[in-house]
């Protein structure tokens, strides 16, 4: 292996180390952009190493502790030691991928981006929780919780299903997101195909492609909408940190600021609950947010250290 070579698997190995310890952030994923963007096969590497991963986190677990360790990269040489024969074993007998569940987790106001053994990558939104099985025929993911967005990769012979409550949805290698909400799901696309549908009601299915989102129950009753370029980078913001609202209530805002922090925004004068608001802001920004509807609806905004309280 090249001196190029062997650094780029370097760097790759240690941009899936950072995904998987989680509060990954919106400077990390320019930073992690900008690398992919400087040679074509620094995306193939990634991948290479997000597919061996977790194959290796048991042969970790199980190796003699070395007084050469030092912290959490001291292994990292030996990691890489293996690494091509480890991609070499994943590639070629899928079946050797972890079939048990694994479960990932995010407290209020963490956004985790979380690498599977199969190559797909898991960007896991606040206060929510998947359960991931990878089996020979099948790749299952329950949102138990929340929301979360799928770069799915593609391998026809295993589908990737995501399981919300009652409702059902099934890609090969396609981008989506599944938003579990209390009667059903919100699904968005991406990139490529899903079929979605409600257990039970598998005769009534919808087909979604890029750029276009539904509701769907857990009654099977199914809401389709177009969502423009614009309406999917504002639904998928958060995956940079960022609320994006055009034109929403102060209510809906309100809400999802609520979603990512433990200090609530309350609305007092609920006559402002209907008023509309634009802007763009950090997640863990609510006074920001109520500082600048104060300011811009010229209403009063109080902060008492529990809780912000506009009107």
């Amino acid at each position: 292996m090249s001196a190029t070579s062997e650094k780029r698997h370097d760097d790759a190995a240690e941009w899936v180390a950072r995904m998987d310890a989680g509060s990954w952030t919106a400077e990390l994923e320019a930073e992690l952009q900008q690398w992919l963007g400087r040679d074509e096969k620094n995306a193939g590497a990634l991948l290479h190493a997000q597919a061996v991963w977790q194959g290796l986190d048991d042969a970790v677990a199980e190796r003699p502790a070395s007084s050469n360790d030092n912290g959490p990269w001291g292994w990292h040489k030996w990691w890489l030691s293996g690494m091509a024969a480890a991609c070499l074993a994943v590639m070629v007998t899928v079946w050797l991928l972890p079939r048990g569940g694994q479960e990932y987790q995010t407290q209020i106001g963490e956004i985790r981006r979380v690498p599977l053994a199969d190559g797909s990558i898991a960007t896991i939104n606040t206060a929510s929780d998947i359960d991931v099985k990878l089996a020979k025929d099948q790749r299952d993911v329950v949102l138990e919780r929340g929301e979360a967005w799928f770069q799915v990769a593609h391998d026809r012979t295993r589908p990737f299903v995501v399981t919300a409550g009652r409702v059902r949805v099934v890609a090969v290698g396609t981008a989506f997101s599944v938003r579990r909400e209390e009667e059903g799901a919100q699904v968005l696309v991406t990139e490529g195909v899903v079929e979605a549908w409600a257990r039970g009601a598998e005769g009534h299915k919808i087909r979604l492609a890029a750029g276009h989102q539904a509701y769907v129950g857990d009654n099977a009753a199914i809401r389709p909408e177009a969502a423009p370029p614009s309406a999917v980078d504002r639904a998928l913001a958060w995956r940079g940190g960022k609320v994006e609202l055009v034109d929403e209530t102060l209510a809906d805002a309100a809400e999802e600021f609520n979603r990512y922090n433990e200090r609530k925004i309350v609305i007092r004068d609920k006559q402002l609950a209907s008023e509309r608001f634009n802007g763009v802001f950090r997640v863990d920004d609510p006074e920001g947010f109520v500082r600048a509807v104060g300011q811009s609806l010229n209403v009063h905004v109080d902060d008492d250290g529990r809780q912000l309280e506009i009107g």
